[in-house]
């Protein structure tokens, strides 16, 4: 890994965050991701399941966590499994956790090879009446393939068909919504790293340039600061491609007159951050464009006010529509009649603002977290209101990533990015 270690004290908090809520004589277990081939002897970069990172550190392909709090031999109540390492695994991909290494990442005590794990679950299994698996229950989830973990389920129910299941998806969501202090941490590291990264382009860009070229600058910045690279597809979309809310070719010439927006985020210890900013290709806005640029700020800081303990998901976006409706009034795109015959569950505003304003952020892009309660401290969200006008070629969108305070406005994790017309103008023009 590229990143500096992270003190296990933050994986052994989140483990009794998760063993808390189990039930009693129940039994946990949390799989790695696979290693997906993309033909030959090819493979995709390992990404690690940001659960089991979550609960052990562990980033590592090929490991199994499993936590029993009522297992009867107390070593027994947490333990990592991990792949055996040996020379020839050394010599040709790099060496593997060691049993050591393997504890002091993730704070276990109790650490087995890979190769003993049926043996010593069976045990385990003697003693536990329930079995919580792991299945993915993010309300964006997209699975299409057969996961380690699903091969895992299979095998688990077919083998010990007397056992009672339970899901973990409920207690990762209550648990991993509210950030740790070490969390918060590492995601202010990747906005800094995703702030290094736009000030190096914002010189950069001038009419013509591609737009790929524009996310290789990006990408230069996040690999020297340590990051393995984009949190996330990124979106350099300029002209009419800004108005595609998932464009990501990155093909087109930037043109003069154009806005550019750039939906873009570095990750850092596999925790992301997100970031859209949207400037003019060459570097003077123009006055309908900074009219529509400040309207989209404003919504943005009205917003970023409402994120506050007690707040309700839905209630939100509801306060932040009517905010929208006001600036896109002020700007002429709609009318009172728009307002007066419009649809309640498609509201005239969303012909220009269509897609919400803020999502959970962590170790996911759009990260786990409770959506169905009132919002509490420490919850980290992005906020991103956007206006997209097809017909004037100009899509317009502005995102920071934010932290809830006990009391008070967020704390912006984005604070250092330069976002005011004016900072933007004299950086490009510098």
């Amino acid at each position: 890994m590229k990143y500096a270690p992270i003190n296990n004290q933050l994986f052994i908090k989140n483990r009794a965050k998760f063993t808390a809520q189990m039930k009693p004589k129940s039994i946990a277990v949390f799989n790695s991701n696979d290693t997906f081939t993309t033909g030959a002897d090819s493979t995709m970069p390992f990404e690690q399941s940001r659960d089991l990172f979550y609960l052990s550190g562990a980033d590592q392909e090929e490991s199994i966590l499993v936590l029993f709090p009522d297992a009867i031999d107390p070593n027994h109540r947490e333990i990592l499994f991990l792949t055996e390492t040996n020379e020839h695994i050394a010599i040709w991909y790099g060496a593997k956790y060691s049993k050591k290494e393997g504890a002091e990442v993730s704070g276990i005590k109790t650490i087995y090879w890979l190769s003993e794990f049926d043996k010593v679950f069976y045990d385990l299994m003697t003693e536990a009446e329930t079995v919580y698996f792991n299945t993915n229950e993010h309300y964006r989830q997209a699975v299409k393939i057969e996961t380690r973990e699903d091969r895992f389920i299979k095998k688990c129910k077919k083998d010990f068909p007397a056992h009672k299941w339970e899901k973990s998806g409920q207690i990762m969501q209550a648990i991993r919504g509210v950030k740790e202090p070490e969390e918060i941490e590492q995601m202010q590291t990747a906005c800094e790293i995703t702030n290094k990264g736009f000030r190096r382009i914002l010189p950069f860009v001038k009419p013509g340039i591609m737009e790929y070229e524009l996310e290789a600058e990006y990408m230069h910045e996040f690999l020297r600061a340590r990051s393995k690279g984009f949190a996330y597809t990124p979106i350099i979309a300029s002209g009419y491609s800004a108005c595609v809310l998932h464009y990501i070719e990155n093909n087109k010439m930037c043109k003069d007159g154009d806005m550019l927006l750039m939906d873009v985020g570095a990750e850092y210890a596999n925790y992301s951050s997100d970031m859209t900013r949207t400037i003019p290709v060459n570097g003077r806005f123009s006055d309908r464009q900074k009219a529509v640029y400040n309207a989209v700020l404003r919504v943005k800081n009205e917003a970023t006010k409402m994120l506050t303990p007690g707040t309700l998901w839905g209630e939100y976006h509801k306060e932040v529509g009517k905010l929208m409706t006001s600036e896109l009034l002020g700007l002429g795109l709609i009318d009172k009649n728009d307002i007066k015959n419009e649809d309640p569950n498609w509201p005239a505003y969303k012909k220009y603002f269509m897609h919400g304003t803020s999502h959970h952020l962590g170790l996911d892009t759009h990260d786990y977290g409770a959506l169905k309660t009132p919002m509490k401290a420490n919850m980290v969200f992005t906020v991103e209101p956007g206006i997209y006008i097809p017909d004037e070629n100009m899509g317009i969108r502005i995102e920071d990533d934010v932290v809830i305070q006990e009391k008070g406005e967020p704390f912006n994790l984005m604070r250092n990015i330069p976002i005011e017309v004016e900072e933007i103008e004299d950086l490009m023009n510098s």
